[in-house]
């Protein structure tokens, strides 16, 4: 909790390079099985024999078929010829039909189900040691995962896969792990290791004749140095990979090598020739059914229309462009983690939407598409919650303008909901992307709904920040004094910056009674603003004037009402209060050795005082163990957890609250062992450092807010920093004294950060909380 946060895994936030998108060209290994006949009795042989004829042949057919973009038909044969290794108890023969499979739903857009089929082949080449087999199915499922978004783990699986390739000298393998690695890094942004792992992958290609693999390693350098805005270098190279892949016929390659040329144009203004480029790699695209290249090729198309000034065709193209990435999320089922990740790389056809429909003048159709643009897996794992009794994937529709007003009307509160664009500028020759303006869109308890737009451009042209490096420094600030971090000199926080910039283009329109709630829907970096501690002209912070809460999206906050509203009747469990458990032992960084956390007796404190308040007895010391709490939690109806939080930036779901280690287990509860829990508490309380933080994604939050709402819980109270022992403690026996006279929970919250403030005046001291979801 309170004296430090711990970061098991950093990372930095990844920011938009740029409005296109770039098909990655993942060289996906088709390999040549050996598929081993039966030794049986001579009588029985010939019938073995031409049942495993039969499946052989299947499997050559559908390998003809897959060449020849006839996928279904791919699909048949070797599903077929699936069924018949499994009668015949050909593992070999099994493995190579799933990893074909694999292939086939790939190239459909399944991911789904690729990575199904290609875990299924992983196992069995494993059991039988074939590591040609083995290194197959990681580096597929290396690739895929970077093309879903998760580079960490498809950089996991990658270098295994070279591993092996270079172990069995199977050079081909090694050519194709090391373009993977190089298309990775180049998602990362990491240029000059994309450029290096590529060229190592265009030397074997040539040394081998590997035409294809040539091609592919041109157009992913061409990818690389688009993005470092050498255009001229990125046309050479993509040149060169569009007359490769046009003299071996290779469609899938012609087309990624046309809309690279299409950005390549793009980056140097020339938008005539960037949608020439960009139709004829969509015409490829839907001719071999590829529906990630579908979804780029019109990313792309819509943001040159637009640059070209013609906003309608833009709209129809980013229409078309948003239909096929959700028909692409329905594929992935009810797979949370993968929804998250793919949805990275589509924000931002939903956001040139946004800005098309600005340009129209019609910015309540832009807000539907802000809304229908962020937290969709979030959305569709509470609806899947709140269904019960239907096992099917749920994949829940957007709201429309008509059901925005409806929501904010029975929440009775003012919703402030932004969004950061970026755009492309000329700068010193080379196009470049920054933050450019910021969306706002206030909507009343009464449904109506007022626009503002905040141009950010000055930040950056004028050498001073930008929105993300102004919110960063505000964060650094605020979480530098903690118990175990004491005599640091500081600069002062920008929060009039700030203030100036979120809040006053929409003061006349937030409510004048200061206990009417406002509940604000940040977008990326913003997650990490302390709203209450932002200050006006005058030096008076947000929370003196506003009632404060938060939410993901507009259509969570309607999901987590409905969650409050199915507990149907009080639950009659009693109160779950934590503090200071005995402190596990962990690394504080990956390779350290485990040291025990710091005792917190403030938290214990803390513990002891609210209690009483809650009609419970506080747990502490050696009591509060992990297998104790996880036992309690589920009958609980308000569970507070005053300990040391620590945060997982990079996964996410690594987040984990420090609670007494017994018997095999760490002590550590993980947003993703609550991620599974069924809860019936209508408030959770984390009172440790940087609970409400983790991996930022265009799905919100990953991390234990998102875990204990998905669980079941509609208002969660959370942290942004390192919070200081005795202010917090101070802070929370003030909410739990105000809750017993008013039920309101963000109301119970501003009143006791009104009177931290009068003892402890600077912000790190009480701003740190914020609520999420339901405020009754």
């Amino acid at each position: 909790m309170k004296s430090f946060s711990l970061k098991l895994l950093k990372s930095s936030n990844c920011k938009v390079r740029s409005g296109f998108l770039f098909p990655l060209a993942f060289c996906l290994l088709s390999v040549a099985f050996y598929i081993p006949r039966h030794s049986q009795l001579p009588v029985v042989a010939q019938a073995i024999d031409a049942r495993q004829a039969e499946g052989d042949r299947l499997f050559q057919q559908g390998k003809q078929q897959y060449q020849t973009g006839q996928l279904r038909g791919a699909l048949n044969s070797w599903q077929q010829a699936l069924q018949i290794y499994r009668a015949l108890k050909n593992r070999p023969g099994e493995g190579g039909a799933l990893h074909s499979l694999g292939l086939a739903y790939l190239s459909l857009g399944n991911y789904a189900k690729a990575i199904e089929y290609w875990e299924q082949s992983l196992v069995i080449a494993r059991e039988i040691k074939n590591r040609q087999l083995e290194g197959a199915a990681l580096g597929n499922l290396g690739a895929v995962y970077v093309d879903l978004g998760n580079s960490a783990k498809g950089i996991e699986y990658t270098q295994q896969h070279l591993a092996i390739a270079r172990e069995i000298k199977n050079r081909p393998s090694e050519g194709a792990a090391l373009g993977n690695l190089g298309a990775a890094y180049s998602y990362l942004g990491n240029y000059a290791k994309a450029i290096e792992y590529t060229q190592q992958k265009l030397a074997i290609a040539r040394e081998i004749k590997d035409r294809r693999g040539e091609g592919v390693a041109l157009a992913n350098l061409g990818l690389a140095y688009s993005y470092l805005g050498n255009s001229a270098k990125a046309i050479e190279y993509t040149q060169q990979g569009l007359a490769i892949a046009r003299e071996i016929k290779d469609r899938r390659g012609e087309g990624v090598a046309l809309g690279n040329l299409g950005v390549a144009y793009s980056y140097l203004g020339n938008w005539a020739k960037a949608i020439e480029y960009s139709q004829q790699k969509l015409a490829i695209a839907r001719s071999i059914k590829d529906r990630k290249g579908q979804g780029a090729a019109l990313n792309n198309l819509g943001l040159a229309f637009l640059k070209a000034g013609n906003p309608t065709e833009a709209e129809k193209m980013l229409i078309d462009g948003i239909q096929v990435w959700e028909s692409m999320r329905q594929m992935l089922g009810s797979n949370d983690a993968n929804k998250v990740s793919i949805f990275e790389g589509q924000a931002r056809t939903y956001r040139t939407l946004q800005q098309v429909r600005v340009t129209q003048n019609d910015p309540n159709a832009a807000l539907e598409i802000a809304e229908r643009g962020r937290a969709r897996a979030f959305v569709d794992l509470l609806t899947q919650r709140l269904s019960t009794g239907d096992a099917n994937p749920v994949i829940a529709s957007a709201p429309n303008q008509d059901q925005i007003r409806q929501i904010a009307k029975a929440q009775n509160a003012t919703l402030v909901q932004y969004s950061i664009i970026y755009d492309g500028f000329q700068i010193q020759g080379k196009q470049v992307w920054r933050e450019s303006a910021l969306y706002i869109w206030v909507i009343q308890p009464t449904g109506e709904i007022a626009f503002r737009e905040v141009d950010l451009k000055p930040l950056w042209q004028n050498h001073t920040a930008s929105l993300d490096s102004l919110i960063v420094g505000n964060q650094e600030f605020l979480a530098v004094r903690s118990r175990s971090s004491t005599g640091f000199t500081q600069p002062q926080p920008d929060l009039p910056t700030l203030h100036q910039l979120l809040i006053d283009p929409i003061a006349s329109l937030l409510p004048k009674d200061p206990n009417a709630h406002v509940i604000f829907i940040p977008q990326d970096s913003l997650f990490q603003v302390p709203f209450p501690a932002l200050q006006d002209a005058n030096g008076t912070y947000l929370i003196e004037k506003h009632t404060i809460l938060t939410a993901p999206s507009i259509q969570v906050l309607d999901l987590t009402r409905q969650q409050k509203l199915a507990q149907k009747q009080p639950n009659s469990g009693r109160a779950l209060v934590l503090g200071n458990p005995t402190m596990p032992s962990v690394s504080l960084s990956l390779g350290e050795p485990k040291r025990q956390l710091s005792p917190l007796p403030g938290a214990e404190a803390e513990a002891r005082a609210i209690a009483p308040l809650l009609n419970t007895q506080a747990i502490t010391g050696a009591q509060g163990t992990k297998a104790h709490i996880v036992q309690k939690m589920p009958q609980a109806s308000i569970i507070h957890l005053a300990t040391h939080g620590l945060l997982d930036d990079l996964r996410g779901l690594g987040s984990a609250i420090a609670l007494a280690p017994s018997g095999s287990d760490d002590g550590l509860l993980t947003a993703e062992e609550i991620f599974g829990m069924k809860l019936q508490a209508n408030l959770v309380v984390l009172s440790a450092c940087n609970t409400g933080e983790g991996r930022i994604t265009g799905d919100g939050v990953i991390g234990l807010s998102r875990a204990l709402i998905s669980a079941g819980v509609p208002s969660v109270i959370v942290s942004l920093w390192a919070v200081p022992d005795a202010p917090t403690s101070e802070l929370m026996q003030a909410f739990y004294q105000n809750l017993q006279n008013n039920p309101d929970k963000a109301q119970a919250l501003r009143q006791a950060m009104l009177t931290t403030m009068k003892t402890h005046p600077q912000p790190r001291n009480w701003a740190a909380f914020t609520l999420i979801g339901e405020a009754e």
